[in-house]
C-alpha cells in the first residue's frame, strides 16, 4: 500500500511523522508541499484544508501529528502489527 506524508520545509511535526515511520522500517513518499502546487491542491480537495503533516494511507488520512492516531490507521490496514 502506498503511504505518503505532506510536508513543508522547516515544519518539526513532519520530522516526527517521519521518525516514527522510519522507526517502523515502513517506506513512504515525501511530497513537499511548497514545491508541489499540485500536491498541495489536491491535499486541499481531499482533506479541506491546507495544513501539514499529512499522512496518506490508501484513502485515508491522518492529519497533524498524531502518532496513537496514525499507529492505529497502520494496524488497521494490516501494515503493522502492535
Amino acid at each position: 500500500m502506498d503511504i505518503k506524508v505532506y510536508t513543508s520545509p522547516s515544519c518539526p511535526a513532519c520530522e516526527k511523522v517521519k521518525e516514527v515511520l522510519s522507526e517502523k522500517g515502513i517506506g513512504f513518499e515525501v511530497v513537499d508541499i511548497s514545491r508541489d502546487r499540485n500536491a498541495a491542491m489536491e491535499l486541499v480537495r481531499r482533506t479541506h484544508q491546507l495544513a501539514v503533516p499529512v499522512v496518506q494511507i490508501g484513502d485515508k488520512f491522518v492529519v497533524g501529528f498524531n502518532k496513537d492516531r496514525l499507529l492505529s490507521l497502520l494496524e488497521d490496514e494490516g501494515i503493522i502489527n502492535l
